[in-house]
């Protein structure tokens, strides 16, 4: 029962992981402008995930160190600088954007500017991340995350015309309106907002923080191939809904209350109340999961001890790596530069850092058999 328990959390915790603010801005952007034609990038993410999640997860268990770790080690420290360098960059202005969302989901909530939200946004965060347990943090808001579940829901009551919706998903073509750079632009949007780096470093060192071991190797397989898929549902259901709603009227999705629309189209406006629950738990789950993703990786190559469960005192360099990079992201939301902007070039640039960040997890894999 205890294993299965587990299961089920894991499985929330991996929804949450997958839909972030990446994900719910350019899921309804691409649905409201080539509706289900690029259907197959969200798939394609989604395999491409579980494959680094499920390769990092087991490296951690078997070896008991996080994959940044190894990879400074088998790599030396060049080539992981310019990994840390890379990742490390792209994974702080995530920080920043996630800030933003929450803040954004607030907004929706109290119509009040999201701006004056930021500093109380950034304050909750550092508490959680210093006061909640992992394993409570995690399922918390997978499971409020969940609630975006209403957006599978809200399509069925649309009623879309399904043989219409199979022949864009399997027989995918560029718009006549669209020219050739945007549809490959959005399609690689698309996939970069499921495969952002923070993923696989989180999900390795919450292996170590878990204390996960080659027994728990069932369970994280079934988090992955279950969580992930059910997370990319939400996407594809977000952008289904912005092609049946957005799309007939030429709207533009520049704002995350645009992502609402569909859903409280369909549903009335109780929806739009599960829906802002739905887009506050993923937002800050994944600033939460970005945050700690930053200190893990610095810590993991400057070889400091980390980790949430270890008290401050004896990881003050960790601890004070996640209040920076919480000071610095809060300082780029307080510019007022729109965050939908900043998950727009963040997740353009997230597929090329990941695919760099592959070729040194598969050199540390290939350095592991030969001994």
């Amino acid at each position: 029962m205890k294993r299965l328990v587990t299961v089920a959390l894991g499985i929330l915790t991996a929804i949450g992981g997958f839909v972030d603010i990446g994900e719910l801005v350019t899921g309804t952007a691409v649905g409201a402008r080539f509706e289900m034609r690029l259907a197959w990038a969200t798939g394609l993410s989604v395999v491409t995930i579980i494959v680094f999640a499920e390769m990092s997860g087991r490296v951690a268990a078997v070896s008991q160190r996080p994959v940044f770790d190894l990879v400074r080690e088998r790599l030396g420290p060049r080539f992981a600088f310019a990994n840390l360098v890379a990742s490390f960059g792209i994974t702080l202005a995530t920080v920043a954007a996630e800030i933003g969302g929450v803040a954004l989901a607030i907004e929706l909530a109290t119509s009040v500017n999201y701006v004056l939200w930021v500093p109380l946004v950034a304050l909750l965060i550092w508490l959680v991340i210093w006061r909640v347990k992992f394993e409570l943090m995690e399922n918390v808001f997978g499971l409020l995350g969940l609630a975006l579940l209403v957006a599978t829901v809200a399509v069925w009551q649309l009623h879309p015309d399904w043989s219409d919706v199979a022949h864009q998903v399997f027989h995918p073509t560029k718009p006549a309106t669209e020219s050739a750079p945007s549809y490959w632009y959005y399609a690689i949007a698309m996939f970069g907002a499921g495969v952002m780096p923070y993923e696989v470093f989180f999900f390795s060192s919450g292996a170590i923080e878990d204390h996960w071991t080659e027994a728990d190797l069932i369970t994280a397989r079934a988090n992955v191939f279950i969580g992930f898929p059910i997370g990319s549902l939400v996407t594809l259901s977000l952008a289904l809904g912005a092609a049946l709603v957005l799309a007939p009227r030429q709207i533009e999705v520049s704002s995350l209350y645009q992502a609402a629309l569909p859903t409280t189209q369909a549903l009335g406006t109780w929806a739009l109340v599960v829906v802002i629950i739905g887009f506050f738990a993923c937002t800050f789950g994944a600033a939460l999961e970005t945050t700690l993703s930053c200190g893990y990786s610095l810590a993991q190559y400057f070889g400091w001890q980390w980790g949430k469960a270890v008290k401050p005192k004896h990881d003050a360099r960790f601890h004070l790596a996640l209040i920076v990079v919480i000071l610095l992201a809060t300082c780029v939301m307080l510019t007022t530069i729109d965050p939908v902007k900043i998950t727009e070039f963040v997740i353009v640039l997230s597929a090329a850092c990941l695919g760099d960040d592959h070729q040194r997890q598969g050199g540390d894999r290939d350095d592991q058999q030969h001994e």
